[in-house]
């Protein structure tokens, strides 16, 4: 009788009671630290030892183990002692743990099976001991478990098939949640609590030996050894190499590996945060060549290592706003390197296009990136076919135009691999095979802007107070919608950096966007959709299915959009346009104005959410029932309604003036009281849809009620054109059409009609608000021309209106002589990479009859006094008037650039580490001056360029 309800406790209780917080909540009472906010953001008994310290841990063993027993009684309360329902409650239990808890459930297990199987859990206890001890891997002993306890549940049980059965379930179940959470284990030992360090390191185990040919943690290990890892496991030549962990004792590595002269190995750094996309940290660390006896590598490991607290490694994590963390050393065998060099998959000083940029020497790759000797330079560009593909080629030099084109292909590929993320790719060649040494992102080169999909939805230039606008409201909301899916995995997501102006443009956030992506288990690819235009395939079902939370309230949100905007419509936007109809903006003062304002902002928040959702929702609806868009209404979508209407009003009119003259038309019609009702009609559309623009996104834009011009140019056309009934009668078959097709799809298109009637109302009263605003500062003298209300930004606007002083029409001339500018650019490109982007180079004015030639390596102009380093020794004082010329950069000269305005170099190509480092610091440099201390004099002015990597002398000499 009492089993079915055992049945049903098991069922229920067992999965709340897993997914039951303790362990958050003891975490936070005693270290105010949230789990589910910190780290791996498991809610584990690792995680609790592992950010609040032994204590902590110890109570939360205490803690889960009361889960585990707590199951295994409560099953008793229904079944025998020692019955196979006490496994399924386990199940159960671990089932809560992991969807509701975010835990792996081993400490519930490991104290539910004490209670339900002592003897089982002594002999598993034994060998996983023993073979901890030995072995010191937790990941070869914790599968091995789930091995064990299955065999020794059949070995004394072996007439209980149902249990053997269920034990299996349950190892299998457990094994499965070990590949999908991340092991707090793998978090860095030294940033836990201080108490918990020493256990953690000994737990960790398997530490010692770790290759290259191993999936890595680049939290543990680096990036650079992580990447490594991770290209030699897709199949490309990477030479053979062991990693020695920040916290991990070098002996056993250095016994295990015997370097001799016939197989030396160099030794390199792998610090956490080097070559990552937020610092590249080229040349930073140190890295030993030719090692070739055990005492000379434990040697260059203790260099390597110490490298890390070299001052100017600190000042350079400094400058770039990184963390100290630590330094894994990686150790590889040394390729005889007959041809070697370095690889941009994108130029980084253009910024723009496919060039593939290769800088390649005979001889080891250290002598490019060192920056003391110029390297051949080459541009290449690949095409690719489904089948095969080309390498275009431009320069010429002593390595061979084979090897080159097969270095542009690989770096073309890899940077496929990476989904379009630009990589910085170190290579060598040993007369057989091409090896890989190093790939990681270019820094200056992020994040990725695209145009793909801003320029459907914000076309054209943009006024700065269109976009101070328009960028918050639909950065907010869009943030709005991938936090509702994404849940806690938003977290550390930056939505305001969704969308940004380049060249007076609108540009997405292609790199935060494919972070979105991977987050919420979309297709790989689907940045390079954004980049690249590669068509996307379906997500896969697991990321679908982990998503599902998320998912599914936005599809609670859009099968409610229709109530949702109804109600709104009627009891917010109908009540607010109506209020802003009948007050004329005219008559208000500034700080009135600037409250109207307020009020339309409030309004189009609430706008922008539907004018996202309903487009979204009509495209994704006519996708999924396909039906063809020539075969819905789209006449409630207002530019459409108005010119229906108004192909009508011009059929008529035709009608009337059979004969007419296009300059005349609207005084012709005048003559008849016919043309009067014409011109009647031709008014009242104007009244309502006097709202609309030639950019509807755009309040800069006249709308029609103030610019009437374009509207009525439209009207003669429309007189004009041989068939003007045509149109009219394709309408209508399109309406009877699409209401054959009427239902989920045909709602949503009037729904997005109605949106965009609403949206497009509020932008014009908004721009209406601003025009009053801008004549009564044009009255007053505070601005001068018509227009430069908006090229102000709205935070400028309100403080103007409090009256705070600023220098107003300097600012308002400057950015309209920029925003004329970008105006004048006629093509942009589609991509974008980095933050600064550099505008299409002007004539540069010549001021002097000598200029040097070298080799552009860091965009941008500069101008100031030259400053001739040979040393680092007596460095004298630097300012951004001071132009360094140098022999060669390596990254002792980090620091100075830094303070400089600007880098002339005599020897170094663009991909040296002191044009990366340049570059990264925003600082105009110009590589492979010949002669370039010797020609320039300390005091003389100069002007460098670059990005055509051009130095421009005067003769103007000052005394230092």
């Amino acid at each position: 009788m009492f089993e079915p309800w055992g049945v049903l406790a098991i069922v229920i209780i067992c999965p709340l009671l897993g997914g039951l917080p303790l362990i958050e909540w003891i975490t936070y009472a005693l270290k105010r630290k949230r789990l589910s906010q910190v780290g791996t953001r498991n809610i584990t008994v690792s995680a609790a030892f592992y950010h609040g310290g032994k204590f902590v841990g110890i109570l939360a063993v205490l803690s889960e183990a009361f889960k585990g027993v707590a199951a295994v009684l409560l099953t008793r309360a229904f079944f025998p002692d020692g019955s196979s329902w006490e496994l399924v409650a386990l199940i159960a239990l671990v089932i809560g743990r992991y969807w509701i808890g975010r835990g792996a459930g081993t400490t519930n297990v490991v104290w539910g099976f004490v209670v339900h199987d002592p003897l089982v859990a002594m002999f598993v206890s034994f060998f996983a001991g023993i073979s901890f001890t030995i072995l010191q891997s937790k990941k070869v002993v914790k599968f091995g478990v789930l091995l064990l306890f299955p065999l020794f549940v059949a070995i004394l049980h072996f007439s209980d098939i149902p249990r053997i059965l269920i034990a299996v379930a349950l190892a299998g179940l457990m094994g499965w949640i070990y590949r999908k959470i991340p092991d707090d284990m793998k978090l860095p030992a030294q940033e836990a609590q201080t108490e918990s360090q020493a256990m953690l390191e000994f737990l960790r185990g398997d530490s010692t030996m770790v290759s290259l040919d191993e999936e890595l943690d680049a939290a543990i290990v680096g990036e650079k050894a992580a990447t490594l890892s991770q290209i030699k496991r897709w199949g490309y030549p990477v030479p053979k190499g062991w990693v020695l962990p920040p916290i991990d004792n070098p002996e056993l590595l250095t016994e295990f590996l015997q370097p001799s002269e016939l197989s030396p190995l160099v030794v390199r750094s792998s610090a956490i945060g080097e070559d990552s996309e937020r610092a590249s940290a080229a040349g930073q660390y140190q890295t030993v060549l030719n090692v070739t006896s055990p005492e000379a590598l434990q040697q260059a490991i203790a260099q390597v290592k110490a490298s890390y607290n070299q001052p100017s490694a600190i000042q350079y994590r400094r400058d770039r706003g990184s963390n100290d963390t630590a330094m894994a050393v990686l150790i590889q065998q040394q390729v005889q390197s007959v041809y070697s060099g370095v690889a941009f998959s994108r130029d980084p000083i253009t910024q723009q296009g496919d060039a593939i940029i290769i800088e390649a020497l005979p001889g080891s790759a250290t002598q490019v990136v060192s920056g003391k000797v110029t390297p051949e330079q080459y541009r290449a560009f690949v095409v690719e076919t489904e089948n095969s593909y080309s390498v275009q080629l431009e320069g010429q030099g002593r390595v061979p135009q084979a090897l080159i084109k097969q270095v542009a292909y690989l770096a073309y590929r890899l940077e496929k691999r990476y989904h379009g993320t630009p990589q910085d790719i170190e290579w060598s060649y040993d007369g057989q095979t091409l090896w890989v040494l190093q790939s990681r992102p270019i820094t200056t080169l992020l994040p990725i802007w695209t145009r793909k999909i801003a320029a459907e939805v914000i076309p054209g230039v943009i006024h700065p107070l269109t976009w101070s606008i328009n960028r918050p409201l639909t950065c907010g909301v869009w943030g709005e919608f991938f936090t509702l899916v994404l849940g806690d995995s938003a977290l550390g997501l930056d939505f305001t950096e969704t969308a940004s102006l380049h060249y007076s443009r609108a540009y997405f956030n292609a790199s935060l966007l494919g972070d979105i992506f991977l987050r919420m288990g979309l297709p790989p690819e689907s940045l390079e959709f954004l980049t690249r235009g590669a068509k996307l395939s379906k997500p896969s079902l697991q990321s679908t299915w982990e998503n599902l939370p998320g998912l599914g309230k936005l599809l609670k949100r859009e099968l409610s959009l229709e109530k949702d905007f109804k109600e709104d419509y009627y009891k917010l936007f109908i009540p607010g346009l109506s209020q802003l109809a009948v007050e004329n903006a005219d008559n208000l003062d500034g700080s009135k104005l600037l409250a109207r304002i307020d009020f339309i902002l409030e309004l189009l928040h609430r706008g922008t959410y539907y004018s996202i959702l309903a487009p979204l929702s009509a495209a994704l609806r006519q996708a999924i029932f396909r039906v063809k868009d020539s075969q819905m209404d789209h006449s409630v979508t207002p530019e459409i309604a108005a010119l229906r209407t108004l192909s009508a009003i011009a059929t008529d009119a035709k009608q009337i003036l059979p004969e007419f003259e296009p300059q005349r038309v609207f005084e012709q019609l005048k003559q008849t009281p016919e043309g009067e009702k014409i011109l009647q009609e031709f008014n009242e559309l104007l009244q309502d849809y006097g709202y609309l623009s030639e950019v509807g996104t755009d309040i800069s834009v006249p709308t029609w009620r103030e610019n009437p011009q374009m509207i009525q140019q439209m009207f003669v056309q429309l007189m004009q054109g041989n068939e003007p009934q045509a149109g009219a009668k394709d309408a209508i078959n399109s309406i009877f059409a699409s209401k054959r097709k009427r239902g989920f799809v045909q709602r949503r298109v009037d729904i997005k009609g109605r949106v965009t009637e609403v949206y497009s109302r509020l932008l014009a009263e908004l721009r209406w608000s601003f025009v009053a605003l801008e004549k009564i500062w044009l009255k007053s003298g505070l601005l001068k021309k018509t227009g430069d209300i908006f090229f102000l930004e709205f935070d400028e606007v309100r403080r103007l209106v409090v009256g705070e002083d600023f220098s107003l029409n300097e600012l308002v001339e400057f950015r309209r002589s920029q925003f004329l500018q970008d105006s004048e650019i006629i093509q942009v490109p589609l991509l974008v990479y980095g933050n600064t982007p550099p505008h299409p180079l002007a004539p540069s004015e010549v001021y002097s009859d000598q200029i040097l030639q070298g080799i552009g390596a860091s965009h941008g102009q500069a101008e100031g006094r030259v400053k001739v380093l040979r040393n680092l020794q007596d460095v004298p004082e630097i300012n951004r008037d001071t132009i360094l010329v140098v022999p060669y950069t390596d990254s002792g000269w980090a620091p100075l650039l830094l303070r400089a305005g600007g880098l002339i170099a005599e020897a170094g190509g663009r991909l040296s580490h002191g044009a990366i480092v340049a570059r990264e610091y925003g600082i105009p440099a110009v590589m492979d001056v010949h002669g370039a201390t010797w020609l320039l004099q300390d005091g003389q002015r100069v002007r460098i360029d670059g990005s055509r990597g051009i130095v421009e002398l005067s003769n103007d000499l000052r005394p230092e």
